[in-house]
């Protein structure tokens, strides 16, 4: 998906770009927190449906005979949309498999350096650590600022980390707590040009900020379908440059590893099939974008302009409340964006496994609303994460301001 974020005709942000009811979300939530696990419209539920009543009919046939010119199909269109060759793209079942899967298939030396920021979502880190352990490598930690102003201050801490010894970097495309979508290709040319290895995790990019992999010429990309594409959960892609492929192996070794087709990769062959899995929600990708595609009459760049042009609008609803100044420029805005609030209570502790606040839970239990309230960069403190999809609209986020003011004051009684 080429497009920009311009150009396309307006939406208002009084009401929701399209009916809600396409989703099947409850409609008691004001659901603020599309960037945890997404939300599919029931049309692409219905034709993962389809596909699964196809599949079960004759799952001989669907599964040893036609899959795969199923998969080829809608990774074509995938390919399409993120500016791809469909040669150099796989699916796997959300982001932190792709990760996993490339630093597993990777080899590492003892003191080799493997580069991560501070903001690095917490189960991609685990992964990176993981890596590190078993081959003796060593994790050098990038603090990257939040607030900041300037993009150098989002480079800078990357590269001055680059040293003889440098294998890989672990890079967000846009950060987990704070929504910040960060300079990737400028980070990716600069690691490139010292010899350093990018791998990308770009969970929240599709569907979110326009795509170019081809261009972009990371080492290795992966990025869930989940979230912004609104596919079904389960389906993500990972992408490896065609020079890397004979290195990256799935997780499952399976049939393809001893194949003896010449006419497709042993890349594309080992992942198309690991086992019997259920391949519906990576089938159903095309409709997710097609679905997507026909909301607006801009279709995705229309889409991608008023989800960012929302979350702007909702931030600066609660800033303005909370009187704070934005942590960043909009220009780093996609369609999520994080709001620091006041420290939590000496007896708050954030909770596991998503490192969420009490708040969290008060705010859907006593106002209906559900938004994450997330411990960042450390405890005592806290940011709400806001996110904007076409069911969203202005009016939630001043729900979600009064309801927080009200909850703050509580906190801390005159």
């Amino acid at each position: 998906m080429n497009g920009t974020l311009s150009d396309s005709p307006e939406v208002s942000l009084q009401l929701p770009a399209c009916d809600p009811q396409n989703w099947l979300l409850d409609p008691r939530v004001v659901f603020l927190n599309h960037g945890s696990f997404g939300a599919c419209p029931e049309r692409v539920l219905e034709a993962q449906t389809a596909w699964r009543r196809r599949m079960e009919r004759q799952p001989v046939q669907f599964l040893v005979r036609e899959l795969e010119a199923h998969l080829d199909a809608a990774r074509h269109t995938l390919a399409q949309f993120v500016g791809a060759d469909s040669a150099d793209l796989v699916f796997v079942s959300n982001t932190t498999m792709g990760v996993n899967t490339v630093l597993r298939s990777l080899s590492f030396q003892p003191g080799d350096e493997l580069i991560v920021t501070d903001q690095e979502y917490n189960a991609s880190r685990n992964a990176l650590n993981f890596a590190a352990e078993r081959s003796g490598a060593r994790v050098v930690v990038a603090k990257i600022p939040f607030p900041f102003r300037h993009e150098e201050e989002l480079i800078a801490p990357v590269l001055d980390c680059v040293t003889p010894k440098t294998r890989l970097a672990l890079l967000d495309h846009v950060t987990s707590q704070t929504g910040v979508v960060q300079p990737i290709a400028r980070l990716v040319s600069e690691l490139n040009e010292r010899g350093v290895d990018a791998l990308v995790d770009g969970a929240h990019a599709p569907g979110m900020v326009p795509l170019n992999l081809r261009q972009l010429g990371a080492a290795y990309y992966t990025g869930n379908c989940h979230k912004w594409m609104c596919a079904p959960k389960g389906a993500a892609l990972l992408h490896v440059r065609r020079d890397k492929q004979e290195l990256i192996r799935p997780l499952t070794i399976s049939h393809g590893a001893n194949t003896a087709r010449q006419d497709r990769s042993r890349f594309l062959i080992e992942f198309a099939w690991t086992g019997t899995t259920d391949p519906t929600a990576c089938l159903s990708v095309p409709d997710a974008l097609r679905f997507m595609e026909h909301a607006l009459p801009g279709g995705w760049p229309q889409i991608m302009q008023r989800n960012r042009a929302l979350a702007l609008a909702g931030r600066k609803i609660l800033y303005d409340a909370l009187n704070i100044s934005e942590p960043c420029p909009a220009e780093f805005i996609g369609a999520l964006a994080a709001v620091p609030i006041p420290d939590a209570p000496a007896d708050a502790r954030p909770g596991l496994p998503f490192n969420e606040y009490p708040l969290q839970d008060v705010l859907r239990e006593k106002h209906g609303i559900e938004i994450p309230v997330i411990a960042w960069p450390a405890p005592p403190q806290r940011v709400l994460r806001i996110a904007a999809q076409l069911y969203n609209s202005l009016p939630q986020y001043e729900l979600v301001t009064k309801a927080l003011l009200k909850e703050l004051q509580q906190e801390r009684p005159a």
